[in-house]
C-alpha cells in the first residue's frame, strides 16, 4: 500500500495542519518532494509531525513582500490561499543537526484561517472539499494531451542540451508525468502557484505546455549552447 492510500476521503484528513511557506516550491498529489530542513522552527515542526499525524502543508508566500518577510522567524507574511499537504514518508538526521525529509503529496487544501499557537511554526485551519478528487489516483488522466506534452518536453530538452530517461517517461502514467514535470519545472513562484491551482489534470498539462512554449520563444538555440 502506498503511503498516501490511507487517505481515501476528506474525512481522513485533519481540520488543521502545520504549514511550511516556501517560495517557488511545488508539491502535488502523489509526487515526492525532498527538503533540507535546518531552521530551528521547522526542525521543531518535523519533530512534532513525526510524533503526530505526519502531515505538513506546503504553501507559498502570497507575494514578493511576503517572500522577503518569510525569512524572519517573527514575521507572519501573508500566505497563498491554496497549498498541498504531504505525508512525511522519509526522514534522516545529519551529523550537523539538519533533517533530510521527503514529503509525498496527498491533496491540495484551501486555507480558511490561522490558529494562535505557541509553536515557532504556523498552523492553519484548512478545507479539502474542493480538492476531494486529488485523493483518487489518476483522476482525469484519460483527458490528458500526452503526445503534445512529450513533444514540447523533447523540444525543451534538445534546446537546452539535456538528457532524459525516456523509458521511465514513456512508462509513467499521465498523472505522474504531468505532476512530476510540474514539480521539477524551472518556473517561478507565480507560475508554480498557477500549476498548483489548475482545476483539472488537463488544465495543468495545458498550462505546463504553454509555459514551456513561452520559455522556448524567449530563448534562442545559440543562448543555450553548452560550453
Amino acid at each position: 500500500m502506498a503511503p498516501t492510500d490511507r487517505y481515501r476521503n476528506i474525512g481522513d484528513l485533519p481540520a488543521s495542519i502545520p504549514v511550511f511557506p516556501l517560495a517557488g516550491v511545488l508539491l502535488l498529489p502523489r509526487t515526492q518532494l525532498p527538503l533540507n530542513i535546518f531552521e530551528p522552527r521547522y526542525l521543531r515542526m518535523v519533530d512534532d509531525a513525526l510524533r503526530g499525524e505526519r502531515i505538513i502543508g506546503m504553501v507559498q508566500p502570497a507575494d514578493e513582500a511576503a517572500i522577503a518577510a518569510s525569512t524572519d522567524p517573527q514575521a507572519k507574511p501573508r500566505l497563498a490561499e491554496v497549498g498541498c499537504a504531504g505525508r512525511l514518508t522519509a526522514w534522516t538526521e545529519t551529523a550537523d543537526g539538519r533533517n533530510l525529509i521527503t514529503l509525498t503529496g496527498i491533496a491540495r487544501f484551501r486555507i480558511t484561517g490561522e490558529l494562535d499557537v505557541t509553536t515557532p511554526y504556523r498552523r492553519c485551519t484548512v478545507e479539502w472539499d474542493e480538492f476531494a478528487d486529488d485523493l483518487t489516483p489518476e483522476f482525469g488522466g484519460t483527458e490528458v494531451s500526452r503526445d503534445r506534452l512529450l513533444e514540447i518536453l523533447k523540444t525543451y530538452l534538445d534546446r537546452h542540451g539535456l538528457q532524459a530517461d525516456w523509458r521511465t517517461i514513456t512508462q509513467s502514467s499521465n498523472e505522474a508525468l504531468v505532476n512530476s514535470l510540474s514539480v521539477i519545472s524551472p518556473y517561478g513562484p507565480r507560475e508554480k502557484q498557477a500549476l498548483l491551482e489548475a482545476k483539472t489534470l488537463e488544465d495543468r498539462n495545458q498550462l505546463l505546455i504553454a509555459l514551456t512554449e513561452i520559455a522556448l520563444q524567449q530563448t534562442s538555440p545559440s543562448e543555450t549552447t553548452v560550453q
